[in-house]
């Protein structure tokens, strides 16, 4: 019989977790600071950024986020950058994705302070996290892991596939499965034989953004299936997975919403604290 993952619940514990290191924290007299950057008024991002600051004040994290305009140019943005970077009380920054045509992601990426890159998107970060070494992972992919771990999932010795090459989740969280002794491949929108891959996989990470994409089809009876997908479908917020065909077909599944979401943004609280309590060595 199928479980399903509750990201929900799980995120929840993780929450008051933090929230005790916390507070553990502030009788050290030392705050956490959570800053994001966002600019124009994508409504997706707006949802999200409000999520992650509401949930960081509850816990007692000071949150910042620093409103940008959508025309706003490279130099404006690095200098908002630049004094977050320097700003004393600011542990992590985070810079919402997608930004707009005309600001150089990488440039963005590289101007972040790498001790503060909570969100683990520094190329210093990402090279950590591929030696083997990882300091500050994407939250997605950490989030993944700790709901792995949580349900005694192991994935030692099986075969993963990564549906999706992306910085953000697919080139993290299949890192981070190698370095938890799994056979990891990746695929993607090239990938020609994408469900010949899947139905050979002990699990499965979809996270390539088309809704519903992964069917029953795909899944080998008792797989573990992680969607990551937020897609919009007539209003109704759906995976890459086909959760009604694919379920019956694995012993472990997210659903959406409710599975890997909130756990992402308690995966970004924690590594927030992670940062502050070096504060105090």
């Amino acid at each position: 019989m199928s479980t399903i993952l509750d990201g929900q619940k799980i995120a929840a514990e993780w929450r008051l977790e933090t929230q005790i290191r916390v507070s553990q924290l502030l009788e050290r007299n030392v705050t956490p600071g959570l800053a994001v950057v966002l600019i124009g008024h994508d409504p997706a991002s707006e949802i999200y950024v409000r999520n992650k600051a509401k949930q960081a004040t509850k816990i007692g994290i000071h949150s910042e986020v620093r409103r940008l305009p959508e025309d706003v140019s490279q130099a404006e943005l690095s200098t908002v950058i630049r004094s977050l970077n320097l700003d004393p009380a600011i542990d992590g920054i985070l810079v919402q994705l997608p930004l707009p045509a005309q600001i150089d992601e990488e440039a963005v990426l590289l101007a972040v302070d790498p001790h503060k890159d909570v969100d683990g998107f520094h190329p210093y970060n990402f090279g950590k996290l591929w030696s083997g070494q990882p300091e500050l992972v994407p939250a997605t992919a950490a989030g993944i892991m700790k709901l792995l771990a949580t349900y005694q999932i192991s994935v030692a010795g099986k075969q993963a596939l990564v549906i999706g090459r992306s910085l953000i989740v697919g080139r993290p969280m299949a890192a981070l499965l190698l370095a938890a002794n799994a056979t990891v491949t990746i695929a993607h929108s090239q990938t020609q034989n994408i469900a010949q891959l899947a139905q050979q996989a002990d699990i499965i990470v979809a996270a390539l953004g088309v809704p519903r994409f992964v069917t029953a089809d795909f899944v080998k009876p008792g797989a573990v299936v992680i969607d990551v997908g937020t897609n919009r479908v007539a209003g109704k917020l759906v995976g890459d997975v086909d959760f009604a065909s694919v379920q019956a077909q694995t012993s472990y599944i997210t659903p959406v919403p409710g599975g890997v979401g909130p756990m992402t943004i308690a995966a970004l609280l924690s590594q927030t604290v992670d940062l502050a309590e070096k504060r105090l060595i």
